[in-house]
């Protein structure tokens, strides 16, 4: 086992054993595209839940309410207490799919290009995995979540106020009183762009730091909400503001099988070699369904890029 995680991709030495070894290690690649595959998954930022299923369905409740059905009553000294029932949420099903792809690296790749071939597959099979399971629980959590607000203003023209109904939403949320705590912000990429070059926004921050948006080209934490982008939401011109300890999670299967290694919220990560093509075989696969457990959540704002 490699001393350090994660493990240094093999080194280019002009020895085509040393990828190979690499290639015939399904823990080193399984780790090698979890590196690259964690930092690109929106959909498990979202849903932090790690939900675990043996028989490929998983049952669930949502929309339970964190209080009894009967508030507390004056008792009298000596009084019974009354009894209150106390409800579930509504019950739902929901079947794990198989989400997998396969990738070749020949022989003849590695020895004219080294490492660059493997880096270029691993690169691919990851980005469309992660397209296609982020696709689909954005979706998922777009459907269940019907709660919604218009941006007072457009956020891409004009004079917007992107942090007023972002903390707008956060007070909605909070409003509901069921003990959510919003943490999260999902847009796309355009909008983050013009969020992180607000004016407003940037005037908040502190100048003299080395870890705002102008220096690292990445959002900071604004109101103890972080903020997020994805070219994946279903919905053009809406933002996602949400409590990812509570909103919901993902429901992996691990139905096993041999060489297998699971490569974390990636999914499972198998290698074969392919000696009568002289090729490598690399299959990447995810057993999952996406769970919403509480649409509220999380609440949506409309028209931010009208």
């Amino acid at each position: 086992m490699p001393s350090t995680y994660p493990p240094a991709p093999p080194s280019i030495s002009g020895d085509n054993v040393t990828i190979s070894r690499f290639l015939n290690d399904p823990t080193l690649v399984a780790r090698r595209l979890r590196e690259i595959g964690e930092q690109r998954l929106i959909g498990d930022l979202l849903l932090t839940g790690r939900i675990s299923t043996d028989s490929g369905a998983v049952q669930y409740e949502t929309g339970e309410t964190i209080y009894a059905d009967k508030a507390p009553v004056a008792v009298t000294p000596g009084g019974e207490y009354p009894l209150t029932t106390i409800s579930n949420g509504t019950a739902q099903q929901a079947n794990t799919v198989k989400w997998g792809r396969d990738t070749e690296i020949t022989d003849e790749s590695i020895s004219r290009q080294k490492i660059n071939p493997v880096e270029r597959a691993f690169k691919k099979l990851v980005n469309s995995q992660v397209k296609t399971i982020d696709s689909v629980a954005l979706a998922a959590v777009a459907s269940a979540v019907t709660q919604t607000t218009p941006a007072s203003a457009s956020w891409a023209t004009g004079t917007p106020a992107i942090l007023r109904d972002v903390l707008r939403a956060v007070a909605n949320i909070r409003a509901l009183n069921e003990g959510f705590e919003p943490n999260l912000v999902v847009v796309d990429d355009l909008m983050l762009a013009n969020i992180m070059s607000d004016e407003k926004i940037s005037g908040l921050l502190p100048r003299e730091s080395g870890s705002t948006p102008i220096f690292t080209g990445n959002m900071t934490q604004i109101a103890g909400l972080t903020f997020v982008a994805t070219p994946n939401l279903p919905t053009a011109g809406v933002a996602l503001i949400a409590d990812t300890t509570a909103l919901g999670g993902m429901a992996d299967e691990n139905i096993g099988g041999p060489g297998y290694v699971s490569a974390g919220a990636f999914g499972q990560v198998k290698t074969i070699r392919e000696d009568k093509n002289d090729k490598w075989r690399i299959r990447a696969r995810r057993i999952t369904v996406p769970i919403v457990l509480e649409p509220k959540a999380a609440w949506k704002i409309t028209g931010v890029s009208a």
